[in-house]
């Protein structure tokens, strides 16, 4: 397989995993967390398919223009490693939704996870390249003969 292919069907998948985790919470009330910019594509699907939704992006660098979405109260800029303890009163179990923005080949989504969780409320759908192992958040399986990222529902 070609490193193109590759990257489709790493984009189709998330794509997919983004459209069903949104789709699965459409009666849950708070904020998605997209939790990595890697250049705004996903956010900027999230906001297709989410259009009332407040979307938070942590990220080091969110180099969409200041005039451009997300506006600049949505934006937690740092790594989220320490931008996300900081909110944890802030939006303490209000998150309906998180997005794990990693590449698999990455630590990080393992890493975020635990301090995601204080964020996350019960019902609450978290999307992420990388399997995580977290107390309290159940795998949720893909639909058959569909890969997809990892859900996870928080408990």
């Amino acid at each position: 397989m070609s490193s193109l292919d590759v990257l489709i069907r790493r984009l189709m998948s998330q794509r997919a995993s983004l459209e069903r985790a949104a789709a699965m919470i459409t009666q849950m009330t708070g904020p998605a967390l997209m939790i990595g910019w890697d250049g705004g594509a996903a956010y900027d699907h999230l906001r297709e398919v989410m259009r009332r939704r407040d979307i938070i992006v942590f990220d080091p660098d969110i180099d969409a223009p200041a005039d451009q979405p997300p506006p600049a109260e949505m934006r937690i800029v740092g790594d989220p490693r320490e931008t996300l303890p900081l909110v944890w009163e802030r939006f303490r179990r209000e998150a309906a939704l998180a997005h794990l923005n990693f590449p698999a080949a990455t630590r990080m989504g393992v890493e975020l996870a635990p301090l995601l969780a204080p964020l996350m409320r019960v019902g609450a759908l978290v999307v992420s390249e990388a399997p995580l192992e977290l107390p309290g958040w159940q795998s949720v399986a893909a639909p058959e003969h569909q890969r997809s990222d990892y859900l996870y529902r928080v408990s």
